[in-house]
């Protein structure tokens, strides 16, 4: 029960990583904030909690949408009283060559990793700041390493990166702890409801799911480091390699990364 009396906040809370986030946290004595755009998967979560008497606050959100995310932050204040904890989670990929995507679904993606972040960080920033908590965006080896296919969703998580570098500069004397979590390919459904060039959903994913972390070990793996106050956080032995190569030897990452997502199923290098 290590967070006990902590209010925790989770934005893409209805599947994968959010999901396993919030068991986590539930399971650890927290008081966990649940935000997702399905309300019915959220209650069904909140009833298999309640089972076990943990505390869960379902709430519907958009969090490309401004107000919502105002009420989401809200709502945790208004049951609550406070936040210790912001994960901003949520967020869609996407698969399709550049010259290939239309523009509405960058925005899209945009909208919703990046924009997602920046308004649910604004609205929770002064609680955050009062209780010395943390804040925690879930990104991606893609905000280190541009990924072939992968436009905006490489795009979004490179600005991720910039905004919660500054935040925690800005943020040396206040206390607050910024954690930028990147798990590396995690089996979740982010492949299979990611957009493919004209907005649809790709439906399968093209990887081999089964190869990857489970969202349940990525979730422990994150609250870990929220509990050692770590600055980053990258998963996965390839995740760790392509962050260091890149470093040195760019040419040979570029090369690397390029072969590597050829080879995926239906490939649009192919």
């Amino acid at each position: 029960m290590d967070f006990k009396n902590k209010v925790v906040i989770i934005t893409g809370a209805s599947s994968g990583i959010g999901k396993a986030l919030v068991y986590e946290f539930a399971k650890r004595g927290a008081s966990v904030v649940a935000g997702a755009r399905s309300i019915e998967k959220l209650n069904k979560i909140q009833a298999d909690l309640e089972k076990s008497n943990f505390q869960m606050l379902p709430v519907k959100v958009d969090v490309s949408k401004e107000l919502e995310c105002k009420n989401l932050i809200d709502s945790a204040i208004h049951t609550f009283g406070k936040i210790d904890i912001l994960i901003t989670n949520a967020g869609i990929s996407m698969r399709a060559l550049f010259r290939d995507v239309q523009l509405n679904v960058i925005k899209e993606v945009m909208d919703v990793n990046f924009w997602g972040t920046v308004y649910c960080s604004k609205f929770a920033m002064p609680y955050l700041q009062k209780s010395k908590g943390s804040l925690v965006g879930v990104s991606s080896i893609a905000g280190y390493k541009g990924l072939p296919g992968r436009t905006a969703y490489t795009a979004s998580k490179f600005a991720i990166h910039g905004l919660l570098e500054v935040i925690r500069i800005e943020n040396r004397k206040t206390g607050l702890h910024v954690l930028l979590a990147c798990p590396g390919f995690t089996a979740s459904n982010i492949r299979n409801t990611a957009r493919a060039a004209d907005g649809s959903q790709q439906g399968e994913s093209p990887r081999d799911e089964a190869k990857m972390m489970s969202p349940e070990q990525v979730a422990r793996k994150i609250v870990c480091a929220i509990k050692k106050r770590k600055k980053k956080l990258t998963l996965t032995i390839e995740g760790k390699l392509i962050v260091l190569l890149s470093k040195f030897f760019p040419g040979f990452v570029d090369k690397m990364v390029y072969n590597h997502f050829a080879k995926e199923h239906d490939s649009p290098f192919n």
